[in-house]
């Protein structure tokens, strides 16, 4: 069914972007329907933002935060873990405010969750780990990130046999524009050495909000194509709006993650609601929108599980209902399955040079 729906969405899509402004001008379907047609397509009843799921095995698990406090859920299936209770594995004894973002990775064989707490320009990256995915997690415990300064939705991978971090910061102690860092790692929770930037929001589809004018690289998630080359799927804009999106860096073959001239950004967004900032060839989203903050659901969280080229795969991300907007995004955010896949001999350009290699499309 959840194929069957695809290939209608991709129809659909299609023929909007065949038709000409007539098609603008037709009325759209009522909220009740859009409601229906977007539950069919894999939004889940989740109420929250910033899905993490990974799959151990059979078992589909999953963190949120609610409250300050940090929950998991674990399913026969993405979609099951929506009906699936959640459970309690760390209180916030701190009582740090505004918890955010957990990334759930596992192993060999202990689960780690890296999360943000504190407030305002406080906040840090912190993580958590235990042997087993709902119970026993140890103390917070802070990721001690180069130059200790803001930062959020980190985590960490192996690329080539050498543990990496990757997070949202500032470069300085003020906001107005977040940073893409990458450090390296000696285990999956002590960094070393310096940060390094490896993408800020400079192209103009990454700067088109306007109210407040911040300038967002956020939600970096690994990836390894079919052609071993590492891809950071990040968002792009602010969270709080239609122009959120998802974008991606690829590193050149044989290219070193720490070093920004061997990333390739591509040239627009590839998921979105806005069809005005994406890549030629890719299509707006038609039942959600402000999408973004996404997770490949890869086994153990490893992105050197990451699938092959070929057919799809499933994938979370947030979203607001098409049907609710212009509700107020932070409160109105869903957890929504849908899937992806590579896309190949896509050419991202930057100035004069252009690297040819693996992309992705996601579907609702």
């Amino acid at each position: 069914m959840r194929w069957l729906n695809f290939l209608q969405s991709a129809v659909l899509a299609a023929s909007l972007q065949a038709c000409g402004p007539e098609t603008a001008a037709l009325p759209e379907p009522g909220a009740e329907a859009l409601a229906s047609q977007e539950q069919s397509l894999g939004r889940l009843s989740i109420k929250n933002a910033d899905p993490t799921i990974i799959r151990v095995g059979s078992t589909y698990i999953s963190a949120e935060t609610e409250g300050g406090r940090i929950y998991v859920r674990t399913a026969a299936s993405v979609d099951g873990l929506a009906g699936a209770a959640k459970q309690q594995i760390w209180g916030n004894p701190n009582n740090w405010s505004e918890v955010w973002a957990p990334q759930l990775i596992m192993s060999g064989g202990t689960y780690y969750i890296y999360f943000t707490a504190g407030a305002g320009s406080a906040h840090r990256m912190y993580v958590i780990q235990s042997r087993s995915p709902n119970t026993g997690y140890s103390a917070a415990q802070a990721l001690a990130l180069p130059d200790n300064k803001w930062a959020i939705d980190g985590t960490a991978f192996i690329y080539k046999n050498q543990w990496y971090f990757v997070w949202s910061g500032w470069v300085g102690d003020q906001n107005g524009e977040q940073t893409l860092f990458i450090a390296r790692m000696s285990s999956p929770t002590q960094v070393t050495g310096p940060r390094y930037v490896i993408s800020q929001p400079r192209e103009w589809w990454e700067k088109v909000d306007v109210n407040p004018p911040t300038r967002v690289n956020e939600g970096p998630e690994p990836i390894i194509d079919p052609n071993g080359q590492l891809h950071i799927v990040y968002s792009a804009n602010g969270s709080w709006d239609v122009n959120y999106c998802l974008a991606d860096l690829r590193l050149r073959a044989g290219g070193d993650p720490t070093y920004v001239w061997d990333w390739f950004k591509a040239n627009g967004c590839f998921f979105s609601a806005n069809g005005g900032i994406m890549m030629s060839g890719w299509h707006p989203t038609l039942y959600a929108k402000g999408v973004g903050h996404h997770s490949f659901v890869l086994l153990n969280g490893d992105p050197n599980t990451s699938p092959p080229a070929g057919p799809t795969f499933p994938l979370a991300y947030h979203g607001v209902p098409k049907a609710d907007y212009p509700n107020p995004f932070w409160g109105g955010r869903y957890w929504y399955s849908g899937t992806f896949q590579w896309w190949g001999n896509t050419t991202y350009t930057r100035g004069s040079e252009s690297n040819t290699g693996w992309s992705l499309k996601f579907y609702e």
